[in-house]
């Protein structure tokens, strides 16, 4: 009878580290935070980097004008040693991403990489006084402006190609 009730209490034992290790366990989830929603991205000023890219680039440098304040730009570089890149990315009111990007690179390779893979579409849209082509297919679906020479100014991102629009709508060549 002794090795029964040796068992009885292994068992019970076992159970209660169990309960208690379940116990912590909840304990420890109850004090660790738990935030689904995504951090909130800070606005950018680009003006100064805006300034510097008009004056030293070899070609006019695009910035959006009249965009709604829903509209928060969130990051911008200008690299003159890398083909005179100018880069400036937004968050749009829905939380997608849009970037206007420009460089005196070699088109298709600056396409190739500030659209992330996108290929060139029969789809062409004049928007103003500009005629840009669809690009689909990478990461990021684009717009690309047709007849610059000297350098090649990219719309891309996340958005959809309305949100596109409206970025490249807004742009100002200076």
């Amino acid at each position: 009878m002794a090795g029964t009730n040796g068992k009885q209490k292994t068992v019970r034992d076992m159970i209660l580290s169990l309960a208690l290790i379940g116990l912590a366990a909840g304990f420890i989830y109850l004090l660790v935070p738990h935030d689904d929603h995504a951090p909130d991205i800070q606005r950018v000023d680009y003006r100064v980097e805006l300034l510097t890219a008009r004056r030293a680039a070899s070609y006019q440098v695009a910035a959006p004008e009249g965009l709604p304040s829903t509209w928060k730009a969130t990051s911008v570089r200008f690299q003159g040693e890398n083909g005179d890149r100018w880069h400036l990315g937004y968050q749009t009111p829905d939380g997608q991403y849009v970037q206007i990007e420009q460089s005196t690179q070699k088109p298709a390779d600056f396409i190739d990489d500030a659209s992330q893979g996108a290929s060139a579409t029969k789809t062409t849209e004049k928007i103003g006084e500009r005629t840009w082509t669809h690009y689909t297919g990478g990461r990021y679906d684009a717009l690309v402006l047709d007849g610059t020479t000297g350098s090649t100014t990219v719309v891309a991102g996340t958005a959809s190609f309305t949100e596109l629009t409206k970025m490249a709508t807004a742009l100002e060549m200076s």
